[in-house]
């Protein structure tokens, strides 16, 4: 997995389109955690009901699947902003310079266009759910209580987008930074030392004083 990185900001329209994404980024990853949490709530009702009740919650299995691309996918772009997806450390880390953003920018270009696939093919599975014609505009929805999975089926593609977006971003920073030979562009993530880290982590806990 990645160490903790840094993201740069300045006054540059890059920055300033990076800092522009990030709420959104923020946003998306909230509703991910907001998933999560919820799912916690709607297990323990299940659990409490089969216990005292006799009878779990009705649709437990259809409503976790509605949850799982919210958990999963939503996220997905805050992550990338920060750097934190696994990748390979002891060789990246090894690289320095020109060489580097290099390596990146070739890394997050190959992840563009495998994204940018993924997205017209989610969107395909989307559109042959939805049908506003129907009840629900649904073609599809789940076994046991019958909800419309078009919603969870437009999470994909509309959080592969804000990713693509985020892509781009850091394409143009490594782009940037291998032309200009730039030791700290701004956008894209930049790995921390040790040092750099421990810093960090001191800054937050004074802010927290």
């Amino acid at each position: 997995m990645a160490e903790t990185a840094a993201v740069l900001e300045d006054s540059s329209l890059l920055s300033r389109l990076d800092r522009a994404l990030l709420p959104v980024e923020r946003f998306c990853a909230l509703l991910s955690g907001l998933a999560i949490f919820s799912l916690m709530f709607l297990a323990a009702y299940s659990v409490t009901g089969r216990k005292f009740l006799g009878a779990p919650l009705l649709g437990y299995v259809d409503y976790i699947e509605a949850a799982m691309p919210v958990i999963a996918i939503m996220g997905v772009s805050y992550v990338q902003r920060e750097g934190a997806h696994i990748r390979m450390d002891m060789l990246v880390g090894a690289l320095k310079g020109r060489v580097l953003w290099l390596f990146e920018l070739i890394s997050v270009l190959l992840i563009l266009v495998l994204i940018v696939a993924l997205t017209w093919g989610a969107w395909e599975h989307f559109a042959r759910s939805f049908d506003c014609a129907r009840p629900l505009c649904s073609r599809d929805s789940s076994i046991d209580i019958g909800l419309p999975t078009w919603p969870s089926k437009l999470v994909v593609p509309v959080a592969f987008c804000v990713l693509v977006l985020r892509l781009i971003l850091q394409a143009v920073g490594y782009g940037r930074a291998l032309v200009l030979g730039l030791k700290r562009p701004v956008a894209v993530p930049l790995n921390l030392s040790v040092a750099e880290q421990a810093q960090a982590e001191a800054g937050q806990l004074a802010g927290h004083e």
